[in-house]
């Protein structure tokens, strides 16, 4: 793969639309959250529309623009804020609307099927994940004001603390099971400060933020005021645990399914300390990169 044929002032653009949403959200949520709610209602319920901008682009420019493909980005952001908002309006103390759930299953089977990957051009399907998490933060955040989300980016020695805390409860779990069941194989390389920084950053971003706040901040924080802290705990690590099921394996990788779960629980845990999402992800960026240079 040519990385720098990716690069282009289409896609440079379109990853910009992409990535607004999320970093205006993740450090500076109170203005992000306050500009929302001074539009009218009907501004407020149209204009995640504006999400499919990013799929125009690119997919222009690579040459596979479909009209199929821009309805589903414009409408689903669409239907996604309204059921939030109708959640928001049905269940004022916050218990969890069964509107949640369905949004979390659409969005989570979407994006762990890969459903709509097919719409973009060769190696460029992460804009998919990062548009479906924007519509997630708008209705989740924005309209339907869930509370104890946590995703706050502007992180704290505190949040570093929690989540190397978690990092060194699960290392030594993860590498006795890892390598007692095949899983893991121990690479004895350095390779330089800049690639593993690197590799760190990029995880942290792209992967553990939007895992971490899908599954902690959105569901075991749903599930935890229907079934307790414990049981959401499980239960998320649990399901976080069977969207690796087709990680890296034509079949399913049990595996991998059983290290995640196990790793949910840290994660989980890492979590619910402060209720912040940037302490879970550094867990989470953590494991993935360590696994990714060292382990894999």
């Amino acid at each position: 793969m040519d990385v720098y044929a990716l690069i282009t002032p289409a896609n440079l653009i379109a990853a910009l639309l992409a990535l607004a949403p999320f970093l205006a959200v993740a450090f500076f949520p109170q203005q992000a959250s306050g500009r929302t709610r001074a539009l009218p209602l009907w501004a407020q319920l149209a204009s995640p529309a504006a999400l499919c901008l990013p799929y125009l682009l690119v997919a222009c420019a690579g040459g596979v623009f479909r009209w199929g493909w821009l309805a589903l980005y414009a409408l689903l952001p669409v239907a996604v804020a309204s059921l939030l908002w109708q959640a928001g309006r049905a269940d004022s103390n916050q218990h969890g609307n069964w509107r949640d759930f369905v949004v979390l299953a659409v969005l989570g089977l979407a994006v762990d099927l890969r459903w709509f990957e097919g719409a973009w051009p060769a190696h460029l399907a992460i804009f998919n994940k990062v548009l479906l998490l924007d519509a997630g933060i708008y209705g989740f955040i924005a309209l339907r004001q869930l509370s104890g989300i946590g995703f706050d980016l502007r992180l704290r020695p505190r949040d570093t603390a929690i989540g190397l805390r978690e990092l060194a409860w699960y290392t030594p779990i993860a590498l006795v099971l890892g390598l007692s069941l095949g899983f893991l194989h121990l690479h004895a390389v350095w390779p330089g400060v800049a690639p593993i920084a690197g590799a760190w950053i990029f995880t942290f971003l792209f992967i553990a933020v939007p895992e971490e706040l899908f599954f902690r901040g959105w569901l075991q924080n749903l599930l935890e005021r229907r079934v307790g802290r414990t049981a959401a705990l499980i239960v998320t690590a649990i399901l976080f645990g069977l969207a690796h099921f087709n990680k890296r394996a034509a079949q399913f990788n049990w595996r991998y399914v059983l290290l995640a779960a196990v790793a949910g629980i840290f994660y989980g845990r890492a979590w619910c300390s402060e209720r912040r999402v940037g302490a879970s992800a550094i867990t989470h960026a953590s494991v993935d990169a360590i696994w990714s240079l060292w382990l894999r």
